[in-house]
């Protein structure tokens, strides 16, 4: 598990000792888009028996990564990852963090984090949604400076067509936070 950002410490430091750490430890952080179909079978296979991972068939996976994918490697083998799924409402293209995975040897030193900010950014300029059920990651997406928004908050085009994708969760287990440029225009797209 991460160590929980002391709110004293800002965000931008905590993000820097993961970098850090990363260096230290010889892990890569990068942006891909194209992984190699035995890293994408590895991924779909841990995403099928890891309940905290919604599954996720290779062929989802070929087309998620084209987005961009934010990956972490050491030694040739993948140690995280973060994925966007990219989502047609009208004529808005809508991007959900998607496949958020840390090796557990990792997990204590904020690379779930720093994945996340690093796809963050990637997205700034683009409507970027997190649907998301644990506590430490409506923390995490907090800290990113994005927004958490209710259903009644969203427009009914885009709630009808959440539903259509099988993305609306019950708000009591599963929150939405969106990033500023999807804050802006939530309510107004028809």
């Amino acid at each position: 598990m991460d160590i929980l950002v002391d709110t004293d410490i800002k965000i931008d430091q905590v993000i820097a000792q993961a970098e850090t750490f990363c260096e230290e430890e010889g892990i890569e952080l990068k942006l891909v888009y194209k992984l190699s179909n035995k890293s994408l079978e590895i991924i779909s296979e841990r995403s099928r028996v890891l309940p905290t991972l919604y599954y996720v068939s290779v062929e989802m996976l070929k087309k998620r990564v084209e987005n961009g994918c934010f990956i972490l490697t050491k030694d040739n083998r993948i140690c995280g990852h973060i994925f966007v799924h990219e989502h047609q409402v009208k004529e808005h293209l809508i991007y959900e963090r998607s496949s958020l995975w840390v090796d557990s040897d990792y997990r204590q030193y904020n690379l779930g984090l720093l994945l996340m900010a690093r796809l963050t950014e990637y997205f700034n300029d683009t409507f970027l949604i997190s649907i998301a059920q644990t506590t430490k990651v409506h923390y995490y997406n907090e800290l990113l400076g994005m927004t958490h928004v209710t259903l009644s908050k969203m427009s009914v085009v885009l709630v009808e067509e959440l539903e259509k994708l099988g993305k609306l969760r019950d708000e009591l287990n599963f929150r939405y936070y969106v990033n500023a440029c999807f804050a802006k225009e939530i309510g107004q797209i028809k």
